[in-house]
């Protein structure tokens, strides 16, 4: 195989590759898309449900404690799972930008396509910018991920102060309310935290 078959070879391979990276990219959106739909549907169901025996103080306690736990674990499952998708979308991304800038080195000459591809020294932060996206930390709080975080948290503190109310003797409203919400920006935290650690990991 000579240079030019060679050259042709890899295009065809790079076209292939490009489209099978736009297809799992499309893929992780469409999971994270149906797998933060489910849990919300199941939050929408819990307090429809709530709003059933709401009105029987008998009923209250019992439903949340056997409710909040699942939605807690469902929560944070579906949180870890979507964290991992925000990754691949990132990786897969990234990959493509490098296959662009393959075609503006090899293909565009004097013309200016894919230029974009080729705009800055990190292979990331050029990724990233194409999606109209600034790198940084704290882009993480946009993703569908820190939005499951978030319910997430509001699931742990309430929880928490659910439980200081019931087995707490003598304590205030306000201190409940005050432990539940340090419960919940805590929680926030630590899964915002996890969010960045786990994607400056793997895009090195």
């Amino acid at each position: 195989m000579d240079d030019g078959e060679r050259e042709q070879a890899l295009l065809t391979v790079l076209t292939t590759e490009h489209y099978a990276l736009q297809t799992s990219r499309a893929g992780t959106i469409a999971e994270a898309t149906g797998r933060a739909t489910i849990f919300l549907s199941v939050l929408s169901a819990a307090l429809i449900g709530l709003g059933f025996v709401a009105s029987n103080d008998k009923l209250v306690r019992p439903y949340l404690a056997a409710v909040l736990p699942t939605l807690v674990i469902i929560g944070v499952l579906t949180f870890l799972r979507l964290v991992e998708t925000t990754v691949e979308n990132s990786l897969d991304l990234l990959r493509i930008q490098r296959i662009r800038a393959y075609y503006h080195h090899q293909l565009a000459g004097e013309h200016d396509f894919f230029a974009d591809a080729v705009g800055a020294d990190d292979a990331m932060s050029t990724a990233w910018n194409l999606v109209g996206t600034r790198p940084g930390r704290w882009e993480f709080l946009l993703t569908t991920a820190a939005l499951v975080g978030a319910v997430n948290a509001v699931l742990s503190g309430l929880g928490i102060a659910l439980v200081a109310t019931t087995v707490g003797v003598g304590v205030g409203v306000g201190v409940t309310v005050l432990v539940g919400v340090l419960v919940a920006v805590v929680t926030f935290g630590v899964q915002f935290a996890y969010i960045v650690r786990a994607s400056a990991a793997r895009m090195r």
